[in-house]
């Protein structure tokens, strides 16, 4: 992994796409491109016209690098006490504040610090990594002020599957020990289930396993999300899946890079969600994260038929 420091301009700034999803009013991120490594990241496609990129001659859509700003916990802590309409920050939307590169800056915890010092912010940790259990100590003096939340993306068995395509990411079966440990010591928690990819993370019996582990951890609320198929993210996972024996994942990625077939994964992901989350949780609890541009026209009428837990996304 190659690591590179850019300086970024912004601390804590207002995320009108993030309140939609109803995740946070604010966002914070400690760099451009993140050292986990995920295949399927739809981030290059987001910030690809970044002026970082350009000035250090890399391409937004490879892997294999990591662009990150040490500078970032000044800014928050800045911005933390300069901002007077407060809400809750999500830290972070486009990157992982407890990445490898993250966390050899301690980033993650010098912005919860940051942040924290100021009254009135809640914190919203999204993170791959379980390294945030280093950092339970502070959340617990904050526990009313931070929900803690681990992307989880597979199930234990499919570990080396999950692995190929989060290479640098925690194993599955740690990212839900510091979910579980978070739970244990008191701490507020959410869950995250995304992307939940087919042949990975799509079973009606691996979503039922998703959703009593939110219960067991006393999540908050359950968010789901379905891959996105923008830019070339699909084919790279196909790719590595396939490079590391993993057939039956990769034809089951392969399949959904058609429109249509993309389209009818969705439908069905949708109403196992709403069926396992009838079943063993709270349905006013569930966000399921949908963008229907790529839905076909039938799809979305199927979904508009019951899409109770849909939030709908887009314009």
């Amino acid at each position: 992994m190659r690591i590179y420091e850019y300086p970024l301009k912004t601390g804590i700034t207002r995320t009108k796409e993030f309140e939609r999803k109803k995740l946070a009013s604010h966002a914070v991120n400690v760099g451009t491109k993140c050292g986990h490594g995920c295949t399927y990241c739809s981030t290059g496609s987001l910030l690809r016209m970044h002026p970082c990129f350009k000035a250090l001659g890399l391409s937004p859509f490879e892997n294999g690098y990591a662009i990150v700003d040490p500078a970032t916990p000044e800014r928050v802590a800045r911005d933390a006490e300069r901002i007077r309409k407060r809400g809750v920050v999500q830290l972070c939307t486009i990157v992982d504040a407890w990445s490898p590169e993250a966390q050899e800056h301690d980033l993650g915890r010098r912005c919860l610090e940051a942040i924290l010092s100021e009254p009135e912010w809640t914190i919203r940790i999204l993170t791959k990594n379980a390294a945030v259990i280093h950092d339970f100590d502070l959340i617990e003096q904050h526990r009313d002020r931070v929900l803690v939340g681990l992307s989880i993306t597979g199930t234990p068995d499919k570990n080396d599957a999950v692995t190929a395509i989060e290479p640098n990411a925690s194993p599955i079966a740690q990212r839900m020990a510091a979910l579980w440990e978070a739970h244990a010591r008191g701490l507020r928690t959410y869950a995250m289930f995304c992307p939940l990819l087919p042949g990975i993370a799509d079973a009606p019996e691996q979503i039922d396993g998703f959703v009593r582990l939110a219960v067991e951890c006393g999540a908050e609320e359950i968010f789901v999300e379905p891959v996105n198929a923008r830019g070339a993210g699909l084919k790279a996972t196909q790719e590595v899946l396939n490079d590391h024996g993993h057939r039956a994942e990769a034809t089951a990625i392969g399949t959904i890079r058609q429109v249509k077939e993309w389209s009818r994964y969705v439908v069905r992901l949708v109403s196992a969600i709403q069926r396992s989350v009838r079943a063993h949780y709270d349905l006013d609890r569930l966000r399921i994260l949908l963008y229907p541009s790529r839905l076909t026209a039938e799809d979305v009428a199927r979904i508009r038929g019951d899409d109770a837990g849909v939030v709908w996304l887009g314009k």
